[in-house]
């Protein structure tokens, strides 16, 4: 067959692979430059994205002024759809619910009436129920529109026109900050104060050439709506602004309240930025069902407008500070909020910029909306100047004129040759009502027109000096500051600084109060702590078909070892076990702890022991406790077990030798020298079987013999061991007389 067949498709197929690889990457470079320019990232200029910016404009044409009425959401963003953004209401309306809520942008842009969502996460109710209109802050954003200030671009069915951009009389993207993934990149902007802001772009029209370190002065951080406490260090800030990427530490706000006799408790008053309370509170209720935080007693919302999240204390003696650095640690409390200022800098390309770049883009922006409103400014005044001098005219020639009309046809060349009128200026005469024909009327004219002509000379002189153009954007930053500033409703700074203090590791047992417990495990893993110290030989109920298997005394500041027989060590904290009203519960739903894998031992951790382990096959080590403690539910493997092979013994060392007996009855001992001290792993062979495997191992002291229990419950002692001891991976002698029948060792 030939090698050089047609695909099926059409050509050669070794000529339509590359044309289709470039055919898919040229689609989805178009895919992705429209994600990136129309969806996700906002202009350095405005600080909008397409859709924000279609909503207020769609908005201003249905005049919905901030100090007008409102309308209906589904009206405003149903004429967005048609008119503007052809993509889904649902996504319309929830972009411009949150340009109204006050919780997540700092200086909102729409005036919401209704239920527009809460802090709790609570979505907006439909856009059929709320209302809206626009508020100051946009009216700043869009002041010029009709002045010629930006360009304007048909929109998706070429029927309207929408402004690329807006003038903004503020620098909007780092007041409001922004958010957005688009393809292959992100970027996430938090809020800022305009009156630091504009203090800043001051600056910099003063000083082009100022460095980072003076604007961080000016701007020292982000300024939450919901305020906070920023804990990040200066040099961090710094750096941060100075490259476009880096994070913000941000806590909740809290005071102690005191409740007399002593008692006080916490109070949350204000949480960090799009933090969900109702999340929140889940967390903190987990952390104390957990007993995470031991100290933490109990947490209750008692929010109205403000909020306010009450936190008691498990006592009086607990230290505040300890217990809300575990909350920051443990919770969103305190949350790290990234920057990632990544940006669409001339309205096209994507760039990471800094602080300074994007003040500088917004006042570059500004410096051309400028020249542009003058120039339109201009022009219209050259308009008006031109047809009061036909007026003007016309008064000092009003008999004429008026015969002209009166008897010529077509008046309007006639008036042109005769008194060289051009002809804006005959048909502005020819449209004069005869009202305007009135003494005082030319008086007024001649006034207007030197106005317009001082006012000309103005914009000339603006025109043609960069510092006139700078000393006028300068003054409406001014005018801004003093309408959105610190001085003005809302305007203060919220989030506050300060430095953080470093919690030290607390070890769980130091929070804990303790007190003795008896911890009670069942034979099918239902475990339990009963306070006291209560007799080991209590009888105790437990569940149908159950029984006791664990009992022993310990400590709430306690932590306990299980070894499963799968030679997997767990931890668990005594102080999270379940009292002993009941029953208690699953220790399998504590740790990971497989079903069909049973527990060998249960024990207290006890920091310096070392711990004699071994297989069924006879293998074995000995491990510090230290290194058996896991961390995670998953446990920890320690005893490495293969097949049927399962972890049979786990005894505390005690002594200098090591006993072990097999299934066959015979016993080995051995110096405790000859086993290996490892971290984990199989161990050395204790004793060696023909057929069986290792039934119990022990330690003790060799010149204090070997003890066991006969089948009478009596304790005896072998003294006399030397026909037992050999060296180790022996097979061993038959057990002493008297030994048990179980083959088990004494604890």
């Amino acid at each position: 067959m030939s090698d050089d067949l047609d695909d099926p498709l059409g050509g050669p197929a070794a000529e339509t692979s590359e044309p289709l690889r470039r055919a898919i990457g040229e689609r989805y470079l178009t895919y992705a430059l429209s994600t990136i320019m129309h969806r996700a990232l906002p202009d350095a200029r405005d600080g909008l994205k397409p859709v924000h910016r279609r909503i207020l404009y769609a908005m201003r044409e249905l005049r919905l002024t901030s100090t007008g009425g409102f309308r209906k959401s589904a009206k405003i963003s149903g004429d967005v759809m048609g008119n503007y953004h052809p993509h889904g209401d649902s996504a319309i309306y929830d972009a411009m619910a949150r340009l109204a809520q006050d919780f997540n942008v700092r200086y909102p842009l729409v005036d919401g009436q209704g239920n527009f969502g809460n802090v709790d996460g609570d979505n907006p109710a439909a856009s059929r129920y709320t209302e809206a209109r626009l508020t100051a802050a946009s009216e700043a954003l869009m002041e010029g529109l009709n002045e010629d200030a930006v360009d304007f671009r048909d929109n998706y069915d070429g029927t309207l026109t929408e402004p690329v951009v807006m003038p903004a009389a503020f620098p909007n993207l780092l007041a409001n900050g922004s958010s957005g993934i688009a393809v292959g990149m992100a970027t996430n902007i938090p809020p800022h104060n305009i009156e630091e802001l504009i203090g800043a772009c001051l600056h910099l029209i003063k000083y082009p050439d100022a460095r980072d370190e003076t604007l961080v002065d000016l701007v020292p951080g982000p300024d939450f709506p919901g305020g906070g406490v920023i804990v990040e260090t200066r040099e961090n800030i710094l750096e941060a602004y100075r490259t476009g990427r880096g994070a913000f530490r941000l806590r909740a706000r809290w005071e102690i309240e005191d409740l007399g006799r002593g008692q006080w408790q916490i109070v949350v008053t204000e949480i960090p930025y799009q933090v969900q309370k109702s999340r929140l509170i889940e967390k903190l209720a987990e952390l104390i069902q957990i007993k995470k935080i031991p100290i933490l007693g109990d947490v209750r919302d008692e929010s109205a407008e403000d909020i306010r999240l009450v936190l008691e204390p498990r006592s009086k003696n607990v230290d505040a500070d300890l217990l809300m650095g575990m909350l920051f640690r443990n919770s969103d409390l305190e949350i790290r909020f990234s920057l990632n200022m990544n940006v669409l800098i001339d309205g096209r390309t994507p760039k990471v910029c800094s602080m300074k770049e994007v003040l500088r883009a917004f006042l570059d922006h500004r410096r051309e909306v400028l020249l542009r409103r003058s120039q339109y400014r201009l022009n219209r005044i050259d308009h008006r100047l031109e047809v009061l001098e036909g007026y003007i005219i016309a008064f000092l020639n009003l008999d004429r004129v008026i015969e002209i009309i009166r008897t010529e046809d077509e008046p309007k060349p006639v008036m042109m040759a005769e008194f060289e009128l051009t002809d804006v200026q005959a048909e502005a005469i020819l449209n004069m009502r005869l009202r305007s024909l009135r003494r005082l009327e030319e008086m007024e004219l001649r006034r207007e027109r030197d106005e317009l002509r001082a006012e000309r000379e103005g914009l000339e002189a603006l025109l043609a000096s960069e510092d006139l153009q700078w000393g006028r954007i300068a003054e409406q930053l001014r005018e801004t500051r003093k309408q959105f500033g610190k001085g003005s409703e809302g305007g203060a700074r919220r989030s506050t600084f300060a430095d953080a203090q470093i919690i030290e590791d607390v070890p769980l047992e130091a929070m804990i109060e303790r007190e003795p417990i008896t911890v009670v495990c069942s034979k099918m893993g239902w475990i339990r702590a009963m306070k006291g110290h209560i007799a080991l030989d209590t009888a105790l109920k437990f569940k149908d078909g159950d029984e006791g298997r664990f009992v022993f005394h310990a400590e709430t500041t306690d932590r306990l070892l299980i070894l499963g027989r799968n030679g997997r060590f767990y931890t668990l904290s005594a102080s999270t076990l379940p009292g002993g009203r009941g029953m208690g519960e699953p220790l399998r739903l504590m740790v990971d702890l497989p079903n069909e894998v049973e527990i060998l031992t249960m024990r207290i951790y006890r920091p310096g022991e070392r711990l004699l382990l071994a297989s069924s096959a006879g293998d074995g080590f000995i491990v510090p406790s230290d290194e058996v403690l896991a961390q995670t539910r998953g446990g920890k493997q320690v005893l490495t077990v293969r097949g049927d092979t399962v972890a049979q013994v786990c005894r505390v060392v005690r002594g200098n030798h090591v006993a072990a007996v097999g299934e066959n009855r015979k016993v080995i001992i051995f110096p405790i020298e000859e086993l290996p001290e490892m971290n984990k792993g199989k161990g050395v062979r204790l004793q060696k079987y023909k057929d069986g495997g290792l039934s119990d191992a022990t330690t003790f002291t060799l010149e204090m013999g070997l003890s066991w229990l006969d089948p009478a419950g009596r304790r005896r002692v072998q003294t006399e061991l030397d026909e037992w001891l050999a060296k180790r991976a022996g097979t061993g002698r038959m057990a002493p007389r008297g030994f048990p029948r179980d083959n088990r060792f004494t604890d």
